[in-house]
């Protein structure tokens, strides 16, 4: 980690709860509350890929919402709640310790940047909601190129705006295929596994593996 000169974050998943918004929503949605926010958000991925092997892309906010409609079609949940849970995914909450990871590593000499599918108006907005805004060097959305993560094409952009090798970002996701894609493309890559999950076999292993970002002040001391 001694040659590290940018500190990279995916979004969804890695520094905001992806499943806050229906958890928000789980007295009027049930029990089933978490098998539906988990549902959703294999749904969208989906998409994404699904999307990008075919060639017909749309932004993320419009894959969220296609992928919305049909898990609250498999889940029987009135579309009276679209709009609210649609909302409530643009203010979605981070994971308890990333706020204060972040101040800390601001302090430091890194240029610290997020890598996300979302969409610049979506990803400013998750910042600003969360008192981020003055963290980040950079936002890099995969609309600068029109196509979802793992394409090497979405990695590429941070290399090129700092002018850097590849092994000089540590890319951190807690999303298996997303280490994998930075891993594969060339970056450190860093897996957040807060649920104890298993690795994927996708021709790549990460760099190292933590069980949730406050591990990052000691790695970057």
């Amino acid at each position: 980690m001694k040659n590290i000169k940018a500190i990279i974050f995916d979004a969804y998943g890695t520094l905001f709860d992806v499943n806050s918004a229906a958890e928000k929503c789980k007295n009027k949605i049930g029990n089933k509350w978490e098998s539906f926010a988990n549902y959703w958000r294999t749904t969208q991925l989906e998409y994404t890929w699904l999307r990008s092997l075919m060639g017909r892309h749309k932004d993320f906010w419009q894959v969220t919402e296609d992928s919305l409609e049909k898990s609250m079609k498999v889940f029987e949940i009135d579309f009276i709640m679209k709009s609210e849970l649609l909302n409530l995914y643009k203010k979605l909450s981070t994971f308890i310790e990333v706020p204060n990871v972040l101040s800390s590593l601001k302090k430091k000499s890194f240029k610290l940047a997020i890598l996300s599918n979302g969409t610049p108006q979506l990803l400013n907005e998750l910042v600003d909601s969360n008192n981020l805004e003055n963290i980040f060097d950079d936002i890099f959305s995969i609309e600068e190129v029109g196509i979802f993560k793992p394409s090497s094409k979405v990695y590429d952009i941070p290399v090129k705006k700092y002018k850097i090798k590849k092994k000089e970002i540590a890319f951190l996701s807690a999303n298996t295929w997303d280490v994998s894609g930075g891993g594969n493309y060339g970056y450190t890559s860093i897996w957040v596994n807060r649920n104890k999950n298993v690795f994927d076999n996708l021709d790549c292993k990460p760099n190292k593996e933590i069980k949730n970002l406050n591990q990052l002040l000691e790695m970057f001391k």
